[in-house]
């Protein structure tokens, strides 16, 4: 006969122990989640402690300008979350997404102090096999993380598919991050949800674009506050987040200003000519 939950806890015995007769069989723990902490106190309450690893993640461009914002946090999550580790990362990118963004360039990588190295990128056209791509990577155990990157709508990334995704990276504790650049945010089993966008840095002497500022929200978590946002700067050198820090700022750039022609500050993961 099958042993009701009601029941459970009348069994337990002292020091977490299953009482089955006259013997005491141990109960199997609860694994402890890894965290990391981003270095903004405000943010990482918000998180239980900061991001976890070994969950789903997704990052939202907030609109189609603020793709190469969304690319920087995700790189920038990759170099923190690495944590000093030598293990590869897997990116995994649809071809709309290349077609839109480009390349992600090893140099500006290397400039938020992270290793491109240590990365491996793939273009895959299919989107099932995408997904495929990415929950055998997950179950694998041997990646650092991985990204999957698409732009627009992903109907094959449904809730079913979605689950799949968070199982895989829940079981071998490899965090997975979707970075979705012009689509609408739809139902999913992810951890957390953000939106990303690019937001003014510090300027340096001559007026020069600062480090990199991200203007991020908090759309949804799946047991904690949403809705909470923040401006962070990515500090490379010590590879955390500080809040972002009032003072002369290097604007972003609208469209079709000067500076979107390549005269004067541009955008990050923009380069002056």
């Amino acid at each position: 006969m099958r042993v009701g939950d009601s029941l459970l806890p009348a069994l337990r015995g002292e020091k977490g122990l299953l009482r089955v007769g006259a013997h005491h069989v141990p109960l199997c723990p609860q694994p402890t989640l890894r965290r990391w902490a981003s270095g903004v106190a405000a943010l990482d309450t918000a998180l239980g402690g900061g991001l976890t690893y070994g969950r789903v993640h997704e990052l939202y461009a907030a609109q189609d300008e603020d793709a190469a914002a969304a690319t920087g946090f995700a790189l920038a999550l990759l170099t923190a979350m690495a944590d000093g580790e030598d293990r590869t990362a897997l990116w995994l990118r649809s071809r709309r997404a290349v077609r839109q963004a480009g390349v992600v360039q090893a140099n500006g990588w290397r400039d938020l102090g992270g290793r491109p190295e240590d990365c491996l990128f793939a273009m895959i056209a299919d989107a099932k096999e995408l997904l495929k791509a990415a929950v055998d990577g997950l179950r694998s155990g041997a990646l650092g993380a991985v990204v999957v990157e698409t732009h627009g709508g992903l109907p094959e990334l449904d809730l079913t598919a979605s689950r799949r995704l968070a199982l895989a990276a829940e079981k071998s504790g490899t965090t997975l991050f979707l970075l979705r650049s012009g689509a609408e945010p739809v139902p999913s089993a992810a951890e957390t949800r953000w939106q990303v966008a690019a937001a003014p840095s510090r300027a340096l002497p001559a007026n020069a674009p600062g480090a990199p500022v991200f203007a991020i929200e908090l759309l949804r978590q799946r047991s904690g506050p949403s809705g909470l946002s923040w401006q962070l700067e990515w500090n490379r050198d010590r590879r955390i987040f500080t809040e972002a820090a009032s003072g002369d700022l290097v604007s972003v750039p609208r469209r079709g200003s000067p500076a979107a022609a390549g005269v004067g500050p541009v955008r990050f993961g923009q380069r002056a000519a």
